[in-house]
């Protein structure tokens, strides 16, 4: 059993149906449901995604997504004291826009074992508390 952090793009193409990556990110979930990994993402992560819902009126959509996030398949890291001075460190050092600094900082912080994201940028870093980060077309799972 792994912690598994999903970058907000992942919920992206499953909730969007993406006829590219969805099938990629379910494929991924079926692995770690059948493993019994815990998905996580940050809090800041449901804001992202329940804004799209929201800024088209889609309001059975944005229900369907408070719903998921308060579910009990994802774990919400939350943005902490402690967060907020590794996502200066993180953003200082690899000068990255800040909803990535912020990401990796929760997971950073919550010691994930794997950070998926399909942003080809963020693939070649190394940061302690985060075991690897890997990409979409990986062959993690």
């Amino acid at each position: 059993m792994s912690l598994i952090y999903w970058d907000t793009m992942l919920f992206v193409y499953m909730i969007e149906d993406h006829p590219q990556f969805a099938p990629k990110v379910d494929r991924i979930l079926g692995h770690m449901l059948k493993r019994r990994d815990v998905l996580c993402t940050s809090a800041f992560a449901y804001a992202e995604v329940l804004t799209g819902p929201i800024k088209e009126n889609e309001a059975d959509l944005a229900r369907d997504t408070r719903n998921y996030f308060r579910g009990d398949e994802v774990r919400l890291i939350p943005f902490t004291f402690e967060t907020a001075e590794l996502f200066a460190e993180i953003r200082a050092k690899h000068s990255l826009p800040a909803a990535d600094s912020i990401h990796l900082a929760t997971a950073a912080q919550a010691k994930v074992d794997l950070f998926i994201t399909n942003d080809k940028r963020l693939h070649k870093l190394t940061l302690p508390g985060i075991g690897f980060i890997v990409g979409l077309d990986g062959t993690v799972f």
